[in-house]
């Protein structure tokens, strides 16, 4: 990446509470300021709404490692599309580019852009006993197209990215969004790895936001894995993953307030080095 400006990857959460305005409007003045900037976003809120409005109410199972995440059987992912791909996805774009940002709006499908293996099994906890699930449409981020994220960020356009991924087989899968930026941060030599929650960070005594933790080493992560809660866990594991892999800095920052993105570079959140 020696002679390319510095890229910044932000990931946007889905969950309630997060202000994508203050978000868009943040993402706008940094590109206008001239940063090479991938925004990478969820959806989950507005998923288990659309679930539960078509009679499908969501599903979620917890690894035996207790990482949480969603079941995916074939109904549910064409929900997962529908919302994040469609709905979530439109609206970003359609904020951005109101904010004079050429926005494109691109899954993990489309070009290959965010490509691994489906998981042929997982192993779950339920009724507090492992189960063994197999027809879950699910898997992880391994490759990265950084050769389309290359040619449209050097056309002067702003990608907002979502899940789901594409497997080797071609299947469509659901995989975790942290982990996916972590992997694009990792594949496009970024400088730093912003990702937006509805907290201010790891909390050592959630849901009290004084206790927020400031910074943590990338070797330290598991240490911190019992202070974190939910979808916290994974938000850790992407991070650390991201580090070890050369991303110099991945801040966990408020995705509620005022300048969300700069704030954190400046420091604010969580700061895993």
């Amino acid at each position: 990446m020696s002679g390319q400006q510095e890229t910044i990857v932000v990931k946007v959460g889905g969950s309630e509470g997060i202000n994508y305005e203050l978000v868009c409007q943040d993402v706008a003045e940094l590109v206008r300021a001239g940063t090479r900037l991938v925004l990478v976003h969820g959806g989950s809120a507005e998923t288990n709404r659309v679930a539960e409005a078509l009679g499908y109410p969501p599903q979620f199972i917890t690894s035996t490692e207790g990482f949480q995440s969603r079941r995916t059987d074939r109904a549910t992912l064409e929900i997962f599309e529908m919302v994040y791909c469609g709905k979530m996805n439109k609206m970003l774009v359609e904020r951005l580019q109101a904010l004079g940002v050429n926005a494109i709006g691109l899954s993990g499908l489309d070009g290959r852009l965010l490509e691994g293996p489906r998981k042929k099994a997982i192993r779950a906890v339920v009724g507090g006993k492992v189960v063994l699930i197999r027809d879950d449409l699910s898997g992880r981020v391994e490759r990265v197209n950084v050769r389309l994220l290359e040619l449209l960020l050097g056309a002067g356009y702003t990608p907002v990215i979502c899940p789901p991924a594409i497997s080797y087989e071609s299947e469509a899968i659901n995989t975790d969004g942290d982990r996916a930026a972590a992997a694009i941060a990792v594949a496009l030599g970024a400088g730093a790895l912003v990702l937006l929650s509805n907290v201010p960070g790891l909390l050592r005594a959630f849901p009290d936001e004084s206790t927020l933790i400031r910074s943590i080493s990338a070797d330290a992560v598991e240490a911190y894995m019992s202070y974190a809660q939910g979808r916290m866990k994974v938000k850790l594991l992407g991070a650390a993953e991201a580090v070890r892999a050369g991303v110099p800095r991945v801040i966990l920052a408020d995705g509620r307030a005022e300048q969300p993105v700069c704030r954190a570079l400046a420091g604010e959140g969580t700061v895993i080095a």
